[in-house]
C-alpha cells in the first residue's frame, strides 16, 4: 500500500466512528464517511487526476465532525460561525495528524491543513477542487431535504452563496444536476 492509501483508509478508519448510521443499498454505514465518499466521487468527476494533496482534504473535509456538535455553540449567526471556524481548525488538525503517523513531512501537512481550512478558494486549484465537491455534495445529496425544511428565500441566498464559491466548471456539472421540478425553480430564482 501506498502512503496516500494507507492514509485515506486511516481516515476512513475516523469517519467510522461517527455514530450517525444511514442506510445505502440495505447497508449501514457511518453518515461522515459516506459524505467522504461523495466528496471522493465528486473530486473525481471534476478531474481525471485531482492531487494527493485534494484527495486527502477532499476525504478529511467532516474529519470527526461529531465531536464538536453544533448544539455545543450559541444557537444564532454567531454561533455557527464560531462552530464552522472550530469544526474547519478540528478537521484540518486531524487529517495532518494522520498525514504525519503516514510519513507526509511538515510542508505537505500544511499544503491539506490550508485546504481543508479553506485557505485562497479561488486562486488555489486544490482549494477550488475541495470546495466544488463540497458544494456539489450539498446540491446532489443535501439539497432536498435542506429545501423541505427552510423557507424559499432562505434557499435561495444559500444557493446564491453556494454558486458564488464554486467554479465555472462546478457550476456545469451542478445544472447537470438532477433536481426536482420545485428543486429547479428555487435554482433558477437564485441564479437569475
Amino acid at each position: 500500500m501506498t502512503k496516500l492509501s494507507n492514509t485515506l483508509a486511516a481516515i476512513d478508519l475516523l469517519h467510522q466512528g461517527d455514530p450517525t448510521k444511514v442506510i445505502v443499498n440495505t447497508n449501514e454505514i457511518a453518515n461522515e464517511l459516506l459524505y467522504a465518499q461523495q466528496m471522493t466521487t465528486w473530486l473525481n468527476k471534476l478531474t481525471e487526476t485531482p492531487s494527493e494533496f485534494a484527495q486527502i482534504a477532499a476525504r478529511a473535509q467532516h474529519l470527526c465532525r461529531w465531536l464538536s456538535p453544533r448544539a455545543d455553540f450559541e444557537m444564532n449567526r454567531a454561533g455557527y460561525f464560531k462552530w464552522r471556524i472550530a469544526q474547519g481548525k478540528n478537521h484540518a488538525q486531524k487529517a495532518v495528524q494522520v498525514m504525519a503517523d503516514n510519513g507526509y513531512d511538515q510542508a505537505s501537512c500544511d499544503t491539506v491543513y490550508d485546504i481543508v481550512r479553506k485557505k485562497n478558494i479561488k486562486s488555489d486549484g486544490d482549494t477550488q477542487l475541495m470546495e466544488d465537491a463540497a458544494c456539489l455534495v450539498f446540491l446532489e445529496f443535501q439539497f432536498e431535504a435542506f429545501a423541505q425544511s427552510h423557507s424559499d428565500e432562505k434557499i435561495i441566498r444559500i444557493v446564491q452563496k453556494t454558486w458564488a464559491k464554486m467554479s465555472d466548471n462546478g457550476h456545469q456539472l451542478a445544472l447537470k444536476l438532477n433536481f426536482s421540478a420545485s428543486e429547479l425553480a428555487l435554482v433558477q430564482q437564485a441564479l437569475a
